[in-house]
């Protein structure tokens, strides 16, 4: 069976700009859009995991072969952030793990007690902020699992995860990350010999799964950028009408036009800068040298919450 494990809706997030909040999301997916798209494309189940809510999971829950689940940012106590994808929860699990996520010791401990299958999200990605090699130590020492697939990751990222899970002795799985239609199910995860949506999420729990399908390419981070721009105009002109700080943001967001040319440079760049900061993170992990973090074996201090 298969599963993309990695599926972003328009609940996932918004893009602020100053002055202006909500200007724009992150992806403009419908769930039940997904949902479809992800049936068509071959996956057997499905299932959206947002950052930090579980509200597009919620809209398509009630239709067969879904299970809820999230991508949980999880808060380090000097600010730093591990991304988490947390699969088959409750919406009770959802409350705790929100509570939970600017305390890392005690969000690892609650995952552990209630036995719920995660993976650590791109492990090696400078895209989600600075992260030092103590922090994966620390992490991949308590995950299941280890994002080895990610579609929208350079395939030089992904070797690293996947070299980082076989050394460990960790599963992997994979996803497409996709913020858009179009990239849905271009990596998932298979569980070989599962046949119910139980057996899955069985081969999930004890790791028995295999990473399928493609990393990133310069084609499709252009294809899924224009993709969220036309959905940040269409919903903008939509509600400009209805008062003046969202004609506000949709002059602003038609201010940004003329970026689109430049976005075959702006992904350029963004490849680059994936591929040599994930090579300088990966760097330090592999050889241990954490001189320069401090963090060899010295254990993770415990954040009491959002306001330490």
């Amino acid at each position: 069976m298969r599963t993309d494990l990695d599926v972003h809706s328009k609940w996932s997030g918004r893009v602020n700009l100053p002055g202006l909040r909500h200007v724009g999301r992150e992806s403009y997916s419908e769930p039940v859009d997904i949902y479809l798209t992800a049936l068509r494309r071959g996956m057997d189940l499905i299932t959206i995991s947002d950052h930090d809510t579980i509200e597009g999971g919620l809209q398509i829950a009630h239709l067969p072969h879904v299970f809820l689940s999230e991508e949980v940012t999880c808060v380090l106590p000097a600010g730093r952030c591990l991304h988490l994808g947390v699969f088959d929860i409750a919406e009770a699990h959802h409350a705790e793990l929100s509570a939970r996520r600017h305390d890392a010791e005690s969000l690892f401990a609650f995952l552990a007690e209630r036995k719920l299958p995660f993976c650590v999200n791109h492990p090696f990605s400078p895209m989600t902020g600075e992260r030092l090699a103590g922090d994966l130590d620390w992490a991949l020492a308590r995950a299941p699992l280890v994002e080895a697939l990610n579609g929208m990751m350079p395939a030089s990222s992904n070797e690293n995860a996947h070299r980082a899970a076989t050394e460990r002795g960790l599963s992997a799985v994979g996803g497409s990350d996709a913020h858009s239609l179009g990239s849905i199910a271009r990596a998932y995860t298979t569980v070989p010999r599962a046949r119910t949506r139980d057996e899955f999420l069985a081969g999930l729990r004890t790791g028995l799964t295999v990473p399928a399908g493609r990393s990133g390419s310069y084609t499709r981070l252009v294809a899924d950028i224009s993709r969220i721009f036309v959905g940040a105009l269409i919903e903008n002109s939509r509600d400009c009408m209805t008062g003046p700080r969202e004609l506000a943001r949709l002059a602003a967001v038609v201010a940004l036009a003329p970026a689109l040319s430049l976005l075959p440079a702006i992904a350029i760049a963004s490849i680059l800068r994936e591929t040599y900061g994930a090579r300088e993170i990966a760097g330090r992990f592999f050889d241990r040298d954490w001189a320069e973090s401090g963090a060899q074996n010295v254990p993770l201090p415990v954040s009491s919450g959002p306001g330490e």
